[in-house]
């Protein structure tokens, strides 16, 4: 079939015993949170960037231009390369952390990674927080960037092998879900903090980065190892209890078995990004590839950290652009709980592609909207009706993201990749996604300045290809076990051809 789609009939899978336990629950709620620091920095970068006392402190040219005449090309406004490097330099640096975090998270653990990312996040908030010049600015937010990537590298893995398969997607999904509460408390601090007399509520804002840092970190203290990290760094014996423990049976000798199987042949790679490489592992390499730099193409980061920058320049006032960006993030978070309640009965793949073309009529409207008010002069007043009508519009565009790409992007990779190849594989996913952050985070406002309105219909575009390869490419992985996952791409119509068949069904009948 053209689509490839995969549903829980095509051959039977292994339910393994046990339940959700108050333990996992926990387990993952704490390790969640370090998408509590990626989100919360998405916000508040955004909304730092258009309070005038920073701007004045850091970027006067930038604020000169802004207060120019309402006849300045709207467009053009922000565009400024320092201004893009303060925002774009954290996602340089997740990108290059996250290659050493796939080493640490392998040899190490996962809760270790983590705990070195609250850390490392937590200096550079306070860096940030007392920032007296661009070069401490930028240092603090490279010392975000390493956090993030090594949260964004442990966290999704930790969650996906926590979780018990047929609750996998609602658990790891709740990396996403802190991600959105993150972006929502940045774009509320950013609101009241701009308010402060005396020009610094930017750096309470920046400052209290800290916070979610401190959550992290201790967090990160209290958390048990998966049993599959364990049984990686040969302890046997503890892997089974904590099995049994997060499982909330004794029951656990298929699963365990599956395990220590996966574990060996895990053992028995010396280089797992060489064996990432090798055809068998086709379909996981693109996916790790292709998942995230489209999840980037959405556009959605545009909107999130440009939030308050986008909205001024469309005609909003400063305080209406920020209470905007914060009815954005409400919609954000809102919008990604329906995820977490369909993920593991409707699938992967249905809100993958009602999602994308949600996103694509609503990209089209925008940029459409946008062109009727502005055109390519990008000079023009925009009335309390037609604003209404623009922040409707992007709030439909970001429902669709939180429900289908936003945590799906990083549910699917985080689940498809077999032990031995699995932390190199998330180290590329991460890879992608900051690579595809960090240049549409430094060239959007050059972008925004030339393409106009065309934009929009860009990431519009970027959404119809997304759309078909879900369609074509993507087969369905809701609950199957993670050790079980090799038999999906057997049973499809295109990567069939470079899975080894035998193997997929010894997999599937061991």
């Amino acid at each position: 079939m053209a689509g490839g789609a995969m549903t829980d009939t095509d051959g039977a899978h292994k339910n393994y015993p046990g339940k959700m336990t108050i333990f996992v629950f926990l387990a993952c709620l704490v390790a969640s949170s370090g998408g509590l620091i990626f989100g919360y920095d998405i916000g508040i970068s955004g909304g730092v960037t258009s309070m005038d006392p920073f701007l004045i402190k850091f970027f006067p040219s930038v604020y000169a231009k802004e207060k120019e005449m309402v006849e300045t090309n709207q467009y053009c406004k922000f565009d400024s390369e320092l201004l893009t490097l303060f925002t774009s330099s954290l996602y340089l640096a997740a990108l290059i952390a996250s290659l050493f975090a796939s080493v640490i998270t392998r040899k190490f653990g996962r809760k270790i990674t983590m705990l070195g990312g609250g850390i490392i996040f937590l200096i550079g908030a306070i860096l940030n927080g007392a920032a007296t010049n661009v070069a401490m600015l930028i240092i603090g937010r490279i010392l975000l960037g390493i956090g993030v990537g090594f949260s964004n590298q442990a966290v999704p893995l930790y969650l996906s092998e926590m979780a018990p398969a047929r609750m996998r997607g609602m658990l790891n999904i709740s990396f996403q879900l802190m991600i959105t509460v993150g972006i929502l408390a940045a774009n509320l601090i950013n609101y009241f903090t701009d308010k402060i007399a005396g020009g610094w509520g930017w750096r309470v804002s920046l400052g209290l980065a800290a916070v979610p840092a401190f959550i992290m970190a201790g967090g990160s203290l209290f958390l048990p190892d998966t049993p599959n990290s364990l049984l990686a760094r040969g302890k046997e014996a503890e892997a089974r209890a904590m099995l049994r423990r997060i499982r909330g049976t004794d029951d656990v000798g298929p699963e365990y078995d599956d395990l220590v199987a996966a574990s060996k042949a895990s053992m028995a790679i010396e280089n797992p990004w060489s064996t990432l490489l090798e055809r068998r592992y086709r379909p996981q390499l693109v996916m790790s590839v292709l998942i995230p730099t489209l999840q980037q193409l959405t556009g959605i980061n545009v909107v999130m950290f440009y939030a308050p920058v986008l909205f001024k320049t469309i005609g909003f006032g400063g305080t209406a652009s920020l209470m905007s960006a914060v009815i954005s993030g409400i919609v954000n978070m809102a919008a990604t709980f329906v995820s977490i309640v369909t993920v593991d009965r409707l699938g992967r793949r249905k809100l993958l592609l009602q999602g994308g073309v949600q996103m694509i009529i609503a990209q089209f409207l925008l940029g459409t909207l946008i062109f009727i008010k502005f055109g390519t002069a990008g000079v023009a007043n925009i009335s309390r009706s037609y604003a209404i009508v623009v922040v409707m519009c992007i709030c439909v565009f970001v429902s669709a993201f939180a429900w289908s790409w936003g945590p799906l992007g990083w549910l699917v990779p985080s689940e498809i990749f077999p032990l031995e190849i699995r932390s190199a594989a998330q180290s590329v996913v991460v890879v992608f996604n900051m690579a595809f952050t960090f240049i549409i985070a430094q060239i959007f406002l050059m972008m925004l300045c030339h393409l106009k309105f065309g934009l929009f219909y860009f990431f519009g575009a970027c959404e119809l290809i997304m759309t078909a390869f879900v369609l074509f490419f993507l087969p369905e992985t809701k609950g199957i076990p993670i050790e079980e996952m090799d038999r999906i791409w057997g049973k499809h119509w295109y990567w069939k051809r470079f899975v080894d068949n035998r193997k997929v069904e010894m997999t599937s009948t061991v």
